[in-house]
Parts: C-alpha cells; sequence; structure tokens
C-alpha cells in the first residue's frame, strides 16, 4: 500500500466520517478492490478504521482520530493551498496529490482552498523559451536525499579536477535556475554545485539525518557566507534620492543607505574587487559621486580614459 494512498483515505474518513470501498475508488481513481484492501491495511496497522456491515454501512473512524490536515483553520488552510497551487500548475504529481487533498477537507474550507491553489500560476519559461524539466541529476539526487541513502559522487572543481567522495545528501537547493546540493562528508557539512557533478551513484547504504538539520536555515547560513566572500569591498556613493530605486533594484543587498548628504543620499556598495564595483556604478556616468575608496576612484577614472580614447573620433 502506497503511505500517500494511506493519507488520503485516512483524511477521506475523517471529512466524511464513514465510506464504503466504492467512495474511495471514485475519489482516489482507483480500484474498488484496491480500496478495500488499502481499508483492511489501516485497520490492520492499529488505526481504529472498522467495518460497519449493512445496507448502509461502510467503513467509519472510531473515536475520534484525527489528522493535522482537517484541524486546519480556514486562513491556514488558505495559506497552505496557496504554497502548494503554483507548483501544481507545473507538475502533473503536484496536481493530483492537491485535488486529493481539496476532496479531504471539511466541506466549508474546500471553496476558499480550491479559489488560493488556482490564484497563481507559474511560468518557469522565459519568452521564446520551452519549459524546462528538472535535469535528471536532480532528480536522482533528490530519491537520494527522501531515501536516505548515501551517494557516490565525481565532482569537478573549479579547477575541473575530478574528484570522488561519498556523502550523505542533506537537501537540494534551487537558486536562480542553478541546483545546489547541501550533503555531510567526513569532513563536515559541504555545499556541491550540481552542474558540476560528473556523476551520482546511490548506494544501498543508508545515513541518519542530523536531528538538527534544517534545510532553510543551512541555506540563509550558506547564503551568509557566500555574500560576506563577495562583500569584500565597500564604496561610499552619493546620488539623487529619487534614483534610489534603481540602484537598489540591480544591486539588491549590496546596496544598503547610510543617510543623507543635504538632497542626495549616501549609500554602501559593496563587491569583491575595485573594479567591480566600478563595473557597477560605470553607467551612471556623473549623476553619483564615489567618496571613498581612492582604489574605486582610480577604476573609474580608468574605465572613463579607456572609453574616452576608444570613442573620441566618433562623431
Amino acid at each position: 500500500m502506497r503511505a500517500d494512498r494511506l493519507v488520503a483515505v485516512l483524511l477521506l474518513l475523517q471529512s466524511r466520517g464513514r465510506v464504503t470501498a466504492a467512495d474511495v475508488a471514485t475519489e482516489l481513481e482507483i480500484s474498488v478492490a484496491t480500496a478495500r484492501r488499502d481499508l483492511e491495511a489501516l485497520s490492520t496497522a492499529g488505526i481504529p478504521v472498522y467495518p460497519q456491515p449493512g445496507r448502509n454501512g461502510g467503513w467509519q473512524l472510531i473515536g475520534g482520530a484525527r489528522t493535522d490536515l482537517s484541524g486546519l483553520s480556514a486562513p491556514e488552510a488558505q495559506a497552505l493551498f496557496l504554497l502548494v497551487g503554483p507548483a501544481a500548475s507545473i507538475a502533473p504529481d503536484a496536481k493530483a496529490a492537491l485535488r486529493k487533498l481539496v476532496r479531504a477537507l471539511p466541506q466549508t474550507f474546500r471553496e476558499h482552498a480550491e479559489a488560493a491553489a488556482e490564484a497563481v500560476v507559474i511560468d518557469p519559461a522565459r519568452w521564446g523559451e520551452h519549459t524546462k524539466e528538472r535535469p535528471e541529476l536532480v532528480r536522482r539526487l533528490q530519491d537520494a536525499v527522501v531515501r536516505r541513502l548515501k551517494v557516490r559522487l565525481v565532482y569537478a572543481g573549479r579547477g575541473r579536477e575530478q574528484s570522488e567522495r561519498l556523502v550523505d545528501p542533506l537537501g537540494l537547493v534551487d537558486k536562480d535556475d542553478i541546483w545546489y546540493l547541501i550533503a555531510g562528508t567526513p569532513k563536515g557539512q559541504r555545499t556541491f554545485r550540481v552542474e558540476r557533478v560528473v556523476s551520482a551513484e546511490l548506494t544501498d547504504e543508508p545515513f541518519e539525518r542530523p536531528a538538527d538539520f534544517d534545510l532553510s536555515t543551512a541555506w540563509n547560513e550558506i547564503v551568509e557566507q557566500m555574500e560576506v566572500r563577495r562583500s569584500g569591498l565597500t564604496a561610499t556613493v552619493l546620488m539623487d534620492e529619487r534614483h534610489l530605486w534603481v540602484m537598489q533594484d540591480r544591486l539588491g543587498r549590496h546596496c544598503e543607505v547610510d543617510g543623507m548628504e543635504g538632497d542626495r543620499v549616501r549609500i554602501k556598495v559593496t563587491a569583491p574587487t575595485p573594479l567591480m564595483v566600478a563595473q557597477h556604478l560605470a553607467g551612471w556616468g556623473g549623476s553619483i559621486e564615489v567618496i571613498d575608496p581612492p582604489s574605486v576612484q582610480a577604476e573609474l577614472a580608468r574605465l572613463g580614459s579607456e572609453l574616452a580614447a576608444r570613442y573620441s573620433g566618433i562623431e
């Protein structure tokens, strides 16, 4: 019996109180015989599900047994389906699961839950491009994460030298269409860029996920560390406040407001090197003023001289 179907049957029982095998078969799109086996399996597993014989009989959940899903409040149900709905728009499996979950909700919640699920559609393809499929390598690693199986990776580092290592796959992250694998290794937690993985072989060796590991927390820490590395140099810049939003939109967290000087706003712009800071700012021309450091001022002067020399003869 599939675990996802077990949950769906249990939710259906809770929302309706009593169902027949035919009801379950219709709702979950399975055969009546399979539905009957599922109901019997629930009962055998110790869940208080009992058959009621007779013309109006069926299977009933006894003793007030509950599941968390139908114990949701209306706002919680809407928040859940707002989150799940966009994924269902691009994943057939998620759409089927969402349909089953909606059916399992209390009747009073269904209309708003369905509306929330259909409120957003995600189209991951850029204009002129086909929808991108999740890479097969990502699927394989995801399977290893779910099944808690060690993976033998062949990985090409920045120098493109390949190395083989046995890792505990803890989670996957998709950041701006680039996939990363967070994994445990003998030397501690490491992050691998999936596009640099030459091969990944699932082993039969299980691993135990650390009890205190949380994927979102781990990724946030990785991002913070990377941003610190990428922000090795800070420049102080003055610009018109009305253009601030453009700079912030382009540079994100690498642009922070540091106060006002007269009618201009003072900002801090960060990047790994003076040249990279200058490259961010060069397009603004004379509408900005770099106060410090001198290294960024020098790079801007150099870039300006190069451009002037190249295009000075053009009329």
